[in-house]
C-alpha cells in the first residue's frame, strides 16, 4: 500500500517549476565494498535538486531525480521535465550547465572558488540535507535502491506542501489521486 501511495505523490499534470530556480547535484547512498572515495560510479547515485528561489527570502516548490550520470545530457533531460523555458538557472558553475540550459533556459552560474556551496545555492543544499536527514530518521539510512524514486518523490511531496493551512485537504488530494491510479508495481 505504501508504493501505491508513493506513487501517486506525484500529479502527471504538475505545474514546471518558474521563475529562479537553484539547480544543484547530490550524492545519496554509502560506501560500496572495494572503492575508495564517496563519488565513484557505483558507490553512491547522483541526485539532481531543483528548487524556486522567491525574493526577497524564502524557497519555493523543489523537484529531485535520480540520474545515472551528472553530465549535460542528463542535466538537460531533467530541466526539461521539471522547469519552465525561459526560467533563470542558478548553479554552481559546473560546465554541464551550460550545454545544458543552452537555447532554453537562463543560465546564472557562480563559479565561486573557495565560497562555501551552501552559500551559493542555500535551496538546493537545504532541500537536500532535509531528504538525508528526512531519510535518516524516517528510514534508519537503509533504503532500497530500487525504492529510492519513491522516496525521493513522497519527499517532493511532502516539501511542496509544507506550509498548507489544510492537512485534511492534503490527505483528501493524496486519496482522490490514488483511487484515480492504477495498480502499483510492488
Amino acid at each position: 500500500m505504501l508504493t501505491k501511495l508513493r506513487t501517486v505523490t506525484v500529479n502527471p499534470g504538475r505545474d514546471l517549476l518558474t521563475g529562479d530556480v537553484e539547480v544543484d547535484e547530490t550524492f545519496y547512498g554509502g560506501r560500496t565494498p572495494g572503492q575508495r572515495g564517496g563519488r565513484q560510479h557505483g558507490a553512491k547515485l547522483p541526485v539532481i535538486v531543483a528548487v524556486e528561489r522567491h525574493q526577497p527570502r524564502g524557497f519555493g516548490r523543489c523537484r529531485m531525480g535520480i540520474v545515472d550520470r551528472v553530465n549535460h545530457a542528463t542535466l538537460r533531460q531533467f530541466l526539461v521535465a521539471n522547469v519552465a523555458p525561459g526560467a533563470t538557472i542558478h548553479s554552481d558553475g559546473l560546465n554541464s550547465y551550460v550545454r545544458a540550459t543552452g537555447g532554453l533556459y537562463n543560465l546564472n552560474a557562480q563559479p565561486a572558488p573557495g565560497a562555501q556551496a551552501p552559500v551559493v545555492l542555500p535551496g538546493a543544499h537545504r532541500v537536500a540535507s532535509l531528504f538525508k536527514r528526512w531519510m535518516l530518521g524516517t528510514h534508519q539510512g537503509s533504503a532500497d535502491w530500487d525504492h529510492l524514486a519513491l522516496y525521493l518523490d513522497e519527499f517532493v511531496f511532502r516539501f511542496n506542501r509544507r506550509t498548507s493551512r489544510h492537512r485534511g485537504l492534503v490527505f483528501l488530494r493524496l486519496m482522490e489521486q490514488a483511487v484515480a491510479h492504477g495498480p502499483a508495481p510492488c
